[in-house]
């Protein structure tokens, strides 16, 4: 798993990490109980404080994410894949209802809304 900080990005950089892990578990990328890079070694790497890093975790062990096992690291929560799935699926119903009412208020119709999507889809892969 590869986690990039960007620092022009408007997001806090442990945002950026926990998105990061959240999105790699998501997808299958970080696999139920694999044990995550410990806090101390992860500020290295990422150049970051411990402090931003254990931010981040907690963030995630707070959604569910991730758990904590005293003594031995924190490691991929089990058994939760469909209800990240559903997560993620709220998540995006709520921002698409945004850009939604962006749209509509700026007399954007649904095709172009669509493109628009596929733009930014496009974009990012």
């Amino acid at each position: 798993m590869t986690i990039l900080i960007r620092h022009t990005d408007t997001h806090p950089i442990y945002e950026q990490i926990a998105r990061q892990i959240k999105n790699a578990i998501i997808c299958g990328e970080l696999a139920e109980n694999s044990p995550l890079p410990s806090i101390r070694n992860l500020a290295k790497d990422l150049q970051v404080s411990v402090i931003t890093t254990k931010r981040a975790y907690d963030e995630l062990e707070k959604d569910g994410y991730i758990v904590t096992v005293p003594a031995k690291g924190c490691f991929v929560a089990a058994g939760n894949r469909q209800a990240f799935e559903q997560q993620v699926y709220a998540e995006l119903k709520t921002k698409m209802k945004e850009a939604s009412i962006l749209a509509r208020q700026a007399g954007i119709t649904t095709a172009e809304l669509k493109h628009i999507l596929d733009e930014v889809w496009e974009e990012l892969t």
